[in-house]
């Protein structure tokens, strides 16, 4: 898929609980699509904060303007986004979807059970191979996380 100098570009919002593989998954893409990451994970650590430790939500509100201008000047340059992000609540996916403003949309859902999930956690405070999340933190974001329906028409991934 190439990306055009003017012009719309395409936004891809990857969607999954933590520990799901929406950055492993986001990072393949990329590479396959010759597409930009925007992390806002990494936009939250360049402020000094970690989603892991639990974010007041004001804090995620900003974290959220922060992304979405430098998703709207990528797209203005006709580049392909792929923004990482939990995308937990419809609401935070119908804002990117109408941040894109004529360039095409694609949602990607990491669709992976709470065991694995929590698995994954365990394995992650062994190998510390990435920041942890605090238990409390994981468990209210597992609790209010909301799965994409199939009037959004998610691409669902189910093994990663």
């Amino acid at each position: 898929m190439p990306n055009h100098p003017t012009g719309p570009g395409l936004l891809v919002l990857m969607c999954g609980t933590a520990y799901s593989g929406k950055s492993t998954y986001a990072q393949a893409l990329a590479a396959r699509l010759d597409a930009v990451v925007v992390s806002l994970d990494e936009i939250n650590e360049r402020r000094g904060l970690w989603g892991g430790d639990g974010i007041p939500v004001e804090e995620w509100i900003r974290t959220h303007e922060l992304a979405g201008a430098e998703v709207r000047a990528l797209l203005a340059a006709g580049r392909t986004v792929i923004v990482d992000d939990t995308s937990s609540l419809r609401s935070l996916r119908d804002g990117w979807r109408s941040l894109v403003a004529g360039a095409g949309f694609v949602l990607v859902y990491l669709d992976v059970d709470h065991p694995t999930i929590r698995r994954r956690q365990a394995g992650n405070r062994v190998s510390a191979a990435r920041r942890d999340v605090a238990d409390a933190v994981l468990e209210q974001h597992l609790a209010d996380f909301e799965p994409p329906g199939p009037d959004e028409s998610p691409v669902r991934i189910t093994s990663v």
